[in-house]
C-alpha cells in the first residue's frame, strides 16, 4: 500500500483532487477535519476532554458539542486553542494511523491522507510521499470569496496567517498545479501517481 498525503493553504483546490484520486484510482482518502469532527462526537476520546476544557455550555440538546461555539471561545484566546489541539490532534493522529492499518491488512492500495495543519503536525512521517496542491494567491481569494462567502480582508488574512508557497514546496516531494485548468490538474495527479508506481 503506498500513502500519499495532501497539504496546501486553504482555497488551493484540495478538495478537487481527492475527488479526483478517489474516483480514478479507488484510492481511500482520510481528512483530518473530518476525522477532527468524529473524535468529539458523544462517547469519542475526545468528548470529555473537550467538555472539561470548555464546560457545559459547550453541548447542545442533542448531547453533541457545538463547534461553533468552540470556536467562538479560542478565537483571540491562544491559550484555549492550543490546549483544544493538544486533546484533538493526538487523537486524530492516532485514528489515521489505526485507519491506515486497517485499510493495508483489507488490501487497500493507495490511501490519502490530507491535513490543513499536516507538515507542523508532522503527518509525513507515515506517508510514502507529500504532495503540494498549488494555486495563486488570487484564485484562491476568489474561490473563498465565491465558495465561503468570505470578504476579500478575511480571506487575505486566512492566507497570509498560512505557511508561505515556499515553506510547502520545501518540505514537500512533489506539487500538482490546480489553477483552473482541470485536464493540467488531471495529467499531473496521473504523473505523481505513476511517479509512486501505483498503476
Amino acid at each position: 500500500m503506498r500513502t500519499i498525503g495532501i497539504t496546501g493553504g486553504v482555497g488551493a483546490g484540495k478538495s478537487t483532487v481527492l475527488a479526483f484520486l478517489e474516483k480514478k484510482y479507488d484510492a481511500y482518502v482520510i481528512q483530518a477535519d473530518e476525522v477532527g469532527h468524529l473524535v468529539m462526537e458523544p462517547g469519542e476520546e475526545c468528548y470529555e476532554p473537550v467538555i472539561r476544557l470548555f464546560g457545559k455550555d459547550v453541548i447542545k440538546n442533542d448531547k453533541t458539542i457545538d463547534r461553533k461555539r468552540v470556536s467562538d471561545v479560542v478565537f483571540g484566546q491562544p491559550d484555549m486553542l492550543e490546549q483544544l489541539n493538544g486533546i484533538i490532534h493526538p487523537a486524530v493522529k492516532r485514528y489515521i494511523l489505526r485507519s491506515l492499518k486497517e485499510k493495508e491488512q483489507q488490501g487497500c492500495k493507495l490511501c490519502i491522507v490530507e491535513a490543513a495543519l499536516f507538515l507542523e503536525e508532522h503527518y509525513e512521517e507515515f506517508c510514502d510521499e507529500v504532495w503540494y496542491v498549488h494555486t495563486d494567491e488570487e484564485i484562491r481569494i476568489q474561490r473563498l470569496m465565491e465558495n465561503r462567502g468570505y470578504t476579500r480582508e478575511k480571506s487575505l488574512g486566512i492566507i497570509r496567517n498560512q505557511a508561505s508557497v515556499e515553506y510547502f514546496r520545501a518540505h514537500t516531494d512533489y506539487t500538482v498545479e490546480n489553477n483552473g485548468d482541470l485536464e493540467e490538474t488531471w495529467k499531473q495527479i496521473e504523473e505523481g501517481v505513476r511517479r509512486n508506481e501505483i498503476l
